[in-house]
């Protein structure tokens, strides 16, 4: 293994540009080794962050797709909040002025059944995703990786024994250690890191996804769950090498921002 590689960069050119800039701080002479790294830093950070990838605009649903479902599609970008008359419920808001890519993305959904899921037309691997969810009061969502692994996304507030259908829960595989959610209407941060299964040149199996880690508001929920096959209710239903990320819509309303996505 290279040092890139060692730092989590694919083989090209922003590894390239790492090793020779490792390289070079070997050769510094000590006194000025400290300037030497600043300046190695300032150049090598906006190339790390270079492969990351905002799905979502903050402006449209430009490149996103709805899931054919038997519901609507109720998915707008808006600003939101939780309805106060109906805690349960989602408001449509637009500020003026606001921020350009200031917009949430928001599943207006009423009940369960009258959205559908939604997911982005890039596909995946291995990869960091980081995003904020709000959930208003009694709701149910979900983040699938890859379009066939869910993360669950519940009201679970307050909780003291957590359950296969909570707040973090991986779905159908495993309960979270500890219950990290936040009241209804608040956002809340996942960080999910995930291992894609690895498939041999036949197309076959031969090693499965995990979820290295997975935290919400800063707790760590699962480490290093191997999941044998999909959840129910995804894209395909079926196992890949890459997948979209996709959100469960047709449960009820939920809202997401700031998902960024980082191949490792």
């Amino acid at each position: 293994m290279g040092i890139g590689e060692a730092f989590g960069v694919k083989k090209g050119f922003f590894w390239c540009v790492l090793e020779a800039l490792l390289v070079f701080l070997r050769v510094f002479p000590m006194k000025i080794r400290p300037l030497s790294l600043l300046l190695a830093l300032a150049l090598v950070s906006p190339l790390l962050a270079a492969d990351s990838v905002k799905p979502f605009n903050g402006e449209d649903l430009t490149g996103w797709e709805a899931k054919s479902g038997k519901g609507t599609n109720k998915w707008v970008a808006c600003e939101t909040g939780l309805d106060k008359e109906n805690p349960q419920l989602l408001l449509e808001m637009i500020s003026s002025p606001r921020q350009e890519g200031s917009f949430e993305l928001v599943n207006l959904a009423t009940k369960h059944g009258d959205s559908v899921d939604l997911y982005t037309k890039q596909k995946f691997g291995n990869c960091r995703i980081e995003l904020e969810v709000m959930v208003p009061k009694g709701s149910n969502s979900g983040i699938y990786v890859m379009g066939e692994y869910e993360v669950q996304v519940y009201d679970s507030f307050g909780k003291a024994k957590m359950e296969p259908s909570d707040m973090g829960a991986i779905y159908g595989a495993a309960v979270p250690s500890v219950n990290a959610s936040k009241a209804p209407g608040q956002w809340q941060k996942y960080v999910i890191e995930w291992q894609a299964p690895k498939f041999d040149a036949a197309g076959k199996k031969i090693a499965n996804a995990k979820f290295l880690k997975v935290e919400l508001n800063g707790q760590v929920l699962h480490k290093d769950l191997e999941m044998p096959g999909p959840t129910p209710a995804g894209v395909t239903g079926k196992e890949a090498a890459e997948g979209p990320l996709m959100f469960q819509g047709d449960h009820g309303p939920v809202a997401y921002r700031n998902i960024v996505i980082t191949p490792m």
